[in-house]
This record gives C-alpha cells, structure tokens and sequence, in this order.
C-alpha cells in the first residue's frame, strides 16, 4: 500500500475542499438557522458539481460516471464530511445500488441520476425493523401481474429531493430452523405513484436541513418492471452494492473531526489565561495531541478499507472497524474541542456545537456501532468454528 497521495488524487482532494469551503461554508448559518435549504442555493451546487464534471464521481465512465476507484471517491467523501450533510447532498453521488439496474430500466432511472436530471433515495429502516432488516413489515403481494404493496418506511434520508426511492420490501418468509425468515425484494418507486406518499419525519437535532422522510404504502400497485435486481432477491443486491456506504459515514467523519480539530487547535493557540495561550497548558495540550492521533489513525483505518476494495480483497471487517472507531473518534474529538472552546462552544456563535450534535448520529445509521462490533467479532470467529 503506497500511503502518498498521486498527483490526480491531490488535485481531487484539492478541487473538493476548494469547492466545500467557496459553495458549502458560506450556507451552513443559514440553513443551520432555518433547517432548510434554499432552492436556488441546491440548484446552484449540483450544477457547479456538473460542471466540475464531479456529479456521481462514483459511477464508472462506462454509465456517465467519473470513474473514480473506492480509494479516491473515499477522499472525495472525507472532504465533503467538512461541510454539511444538508448542502453537500446536492454534490451528487447516486446510491451505488443503481447500477443493478437491467433493461429499460438503465434508461430510466440509472443515466438519469448519474447525469443528475433524476435523484434518489433509499429506503430500508421501518418503526420496527432498523438493524433487523428482515423484521420489516412493509410486504408486498401478488395481484395479477402487479405487486401490491403496504406498509412504512421511516427515516428515509434525502426522500424530501428524490425523485425515486430504491425501497426494500418484505415478498415472502421462508420456515427455518432458527423461526420465520423473509424474503427481500428491492423495488423502484417514483414519487407520484398512487399509493405512495412521502411526508415529513421527525425532527433531528443532527444535521440540521437534512431530513428524514416518512414512506406510506397504501395498495401501492407496482408492476415486475419495478423490481431491481431478482425477485426475493434483496439481500443480494445489498451485499454487493451496500456494504461500501459504511465507509461513507467514516470518511465523513474524518474529514468533519479534521475540520473541528483545526479550530480547536487554533483557538488553542490564541486564546490566553494566566497569561500564555491555552494550548501551552498539559491538560490543552495533551488533548490535541490524543485528537490528532485519533484523527489520523482513523483517516488511516479508513483509506486501507477502500485500498482493500479497489484490489478484490475481503473487506467486511475491516470496514465495520473503520466505521466504528472514526464515528466513536468523532465523537470525542468534537467532545474535546467544545471543551476547548469552554462555554463559547456551547454557544451558536462558533459551529463547534452544531458539530457535536451532528457528530451522535453517526453512531447509529448505517448499521450501529453495536452492530459493527457484531459483523467484526462475527468475522473472527467463524473461520474458527465458532
């Protein structure tokens, strides 16, 4: 593994700071104030995302795409984590899952989003079905040639903008030993279909002008065309499409605690008591440095997990693990730097509270840090038997 940056990817990491802190930063204020963001504002940041010729950089160039390996989309996604997830989501990056896509399909729903004319959503989480996926109620039956489908789906991020939801949905239960298991089936939704409504979820002190969306089917009728992938074929397509997101939440949690830090570190520097600057005191100063080496090793943790991807190798463990440490880094790291900051972190002067709001979420979508110490202790065991 070469631990150095090529040329092209210092130029990408470059190109997307220059782009977070010149079309990102100038917006956070306001839509950290109003919990929205601005039509013309979303408008102006996917176009000049197109422009950039950054709009899903993590589709092949075979579909439109920019054809960027795991390694580098990693990077663009930890510069990104800088800014807020509300303004950032109009960056562009299709969920990967799309393309699964088949037939007319491809022409449909796959070109659209990569050219950024169409955007999606994915849709799993339900009122009782969050880690256990196959607890999830929303079915869907046969009628005829059709599939009917009823039931709920909450804390669908980016729904608000989508244009279509990828919607994994419960199309039967097979008898186990181990008790009824059920049989996943992943669909395509256009917003407007009969049946089908989105409305507004619950209100989250994370990522403020992100928002989580309610789904309702209600006899929503969808024809075989709509299935991606293979009928009871969901599990399939999330494994093979899915599990690299784990690495989006810690990339961006990297590239979120990198920019904290730097605040921390230089009011360290400049703020005085006792006449020297605080950063010269042990109990300042032993911070930074545990906060810097946290950062780093994660950062570390993180790029290997994706190298490991682009060369074919196993990566499920070594993703859960980089998942797991930078969420639980980011935590402490915006933890220390409030502290840093004293009283006036807590203050909405700084963003230094908006970060460690923003930072608790991080612990719990994407498969909880309970559930990536389950896929990595799982990982350890089984070829021992265990």
């Amino acid at each position: 593994m070469n631990f150095g940056m090529t040329e092209e990817q210092t130029m990408i990491v470059d190109t997307v700071r220059a782009f977070v802190e010149n079309e990102i930063y100038p917006h956070e204020a306001e839509v950290e104030r109003t919990g929205i963001v601005p039509e013309e504002v979303a408008a102006t940041i996917k176009q000049k995302t197109i422009d950039l010729g950054f709009y899903a950089c993590n589709f092949p160039e075979s579909v439109g795409g920019a054809g960027l390996n795991h390694l580098e989309f990693a990077l663009v996604e930890r510069e990104l984590g800088r800014g807020s997830m509300a303004l950032n989501h109009f960056f562009g990056r299709p969920q990967g899952i799309l393309m699964a896509c088949e037939g007319e399909q491809i022409e449909r729903y796959l070109l659209p989003a990569v050219q950024g004319k169409r955007m999606d959503a994915l849709a799993m989480t339900e009122p009782g079905a969050g880690s256990d996926v196959r607890g999830m109620k929303c079915n869907a039956v046969r009628d005829g040639g059709d599939w009917v489908i009823n039931g709920t789906k909450h804390f669908i991020s980016g729904a608000d903008h989508a244009d279509f939801i990828i919607v994994f949905i419960a199309t039967g239960e097979d008898q186990t030993p181990r008790g009824p298991k059920k049989r996943i089936t992943a669909f395509l939704v256009d917003r407007g279909t009969p049946g089908f409504t989105i409305r507004d979820g619950y209100k989250s002190v994370s990522h403020r002008g992100y928002n989580n969306m309610i789904l309702e089917f209600n006899d929503c009728r969808l024809p075989d065309a709509q299935v991606l992938g293979e009928v009871d074929g969901g599990f399939a397509v999330m494994n093979e499409w899915l599990y690299a997101t784990r690495i989006t939440v810690a990339t961006m949690a990297v590239g979120r605690a990198r920019r904290c830090f730097d605040m921390g570190l230089n009011y360290a520097a400049e703020r005085e008591q006792f006449g020297q600057a605080i950063g010269k005191f042990q109990g300042v100063s032993f911070q930074l440095a545990d906060m810097i080496t946290e950062i780093d090793a994660a950062d570390y943790l993180t790029l290997a997990s994706a190298w490991r991807l682009d060369q074919g190798l196993p990566a499920n463990r070594e993703i859960a693990s980089a998942k797991v440490y930078a969420s639980e880094m980011l935590a402490r790291v915006t933890d220390a730097t409030l502290q840093i900051f004293g009283g006036m972190g807590l203050m909405d002067d700084f963003p230094i509270e908006r970060f460690w709001r923003d930072a608790r979420v991080e612990r719990i979508w994407d498969g909880t840090s309970e559930i990536q110490r389950h896929i990595i202790s799982r990982e350890l065991l089984r070829p021992l038997g265990a």
